[in-house]
């Protein structure tokens, strides 16, 4: 059965850092690309980072680039969110998710539109971003 486990979230400061991690089953992470994405209540969802199963390549979103860096264990089925210089519009729900990129196929090109292309997701887990 196929899941994808958020972890990490939290209260943090301005400034601060948080490391969301996403365990993988079911799945493995050289065939499909994990992606995060965040919701804030009464806005669109969006993607803000994804890694690409075939070659590891990342894309970010501008207002995260330079602050977040995603990273992957494939041996241990994880995914990592490292978010350093927090601010208080960081604030939301976030996601993790699949979407499938087999051997022979080309990296994502883009976290736009990529919501309707993901295969799984996860549940989310909250970042407050707040002094």
């Amino acid at each position: 059965q196929v899941q994808l486990v958020e972890s990490g979230g939290g209260l943090v400061q301005p400034g601060g850092s948080l490391k969301l991690s996403c365990e993988v089953f079911g799945l493995n992470l050289d065939h499909y690309a994990i992606a995060w994405f965040r919701q804030v209540p009464g806005k669109e969802r969006e993607g803000i980072s994804c890694i690409s199963a075939v070659d590891g390549s990342t894309l970010y979103e501008d207002s995260v680039k330079g602050r977040f860096t995603i990273s992957r264990d494939i041996a241990k089925n994880m995914v990592y969110l490292q978010m350093n210089s927090l601010k208080p519009e960081d604030t939301a729900d976030y996601y993790c998710a699949a979407q499938e990129n087999p051997p022979g196929a080309r990296p994502i090109p883009t976290l736009i539109g990529m919501d309707v292309y993901v295969d799984y997701w996860g549940k989310g887990t909250l970042v407050t971003v707040s002094s």
